[in-house]
């Protein structure tokens, strides 16, 4: 695999991101770093796509520069998030509303309570996702002097105070709204499904009219 191959790619992907505002990891209709890399959506898995490789660097290249961010956002999947979005982002993120904390499990309330309090912790599994997939915690992943990875969650105030220029703070509204204008321009423009945490899913078999 040519590094000089997989630094084109970055730069393309990170094009089409700093075009879009948001880029799914993958997806099968929304734009997303594997269609991009691979030349088009990719079933199952990407791991055994001839280009598996390759859409890995990629996305390492990508998750290193400093206007972009991986959050599980569309559709509670793995989303970059331009730095233009950041603002918009934190501000929805910190928001802690209803559908952020309604239902929530007592593991996921306790896992939360700790991340709050030191700003970050350890977890793995069902109780780390929903955090993410709330948007009550960033997910990243390190590696342990083992030579495994773990999931780290982060608390969102602890991520803006390491962001620079520091982040604008705007009403958690005018956040919604322009996280949902960015996706509503994807969904019109490839035919996407796509949803943010709080919009509920459409219900199957409705129709206009």
């Amino acid at each position: 695999m040519a590094t000089g191959n997989v630094e084109r790619q970055a730069a393309r992907v990170f094009r089409e991101l700093e075009r879009c505002g948001l880029l799914l990891e993958t997806d099968p209709k929304l734009p997303s770093l594997v269609a991009l890399v691979a030349g088009g959506p990719v079933r199952g898995s990407w791991w055994g796509h001839p280009l598996g490789h390759t859409i890995f660097a990629t996305g390492e290249a990508l998750f290193a520069h400093p206007d972009v961010l991986l959050a599980k956002l569309v559709s509670g999947r793995a989303t970059w998030i331009h730095r233009r979005l950041w603002p918009a982002l934190y501000a929805v993120a910190r928001s802690r509303q209803p559908w952020q904390t309604e239902g929530l499990s007592e593991e996921a309330r306790a896992l939360l309570a700790s991340v709050d309090r030191v700003g970050q912790a350890h977890a793995t599994g069902d109780i780390a996702r929903e955090l993410e997939t709330r948007l009550l915690a960033r997910g990243e992943q390190e590696h342990t002097a083992s030579g495994r990875h773990a999931k780290v969650l982060e608390s969102w105030d602890r991520w803006a105070a390491g962001v620079r220029p520091a982040l604008p703070v705007i009403p958690a509204q005018a956040g919604r709204m322009e996280l949902e204008g960015a996706l509503s321009v994807l969904n019109e423009r490839h035919g996407g499904r796509g949803r943010l945490p709080w919009e509920r899913p459409a219900r199957r078999g409705a129709a206009a009219g």
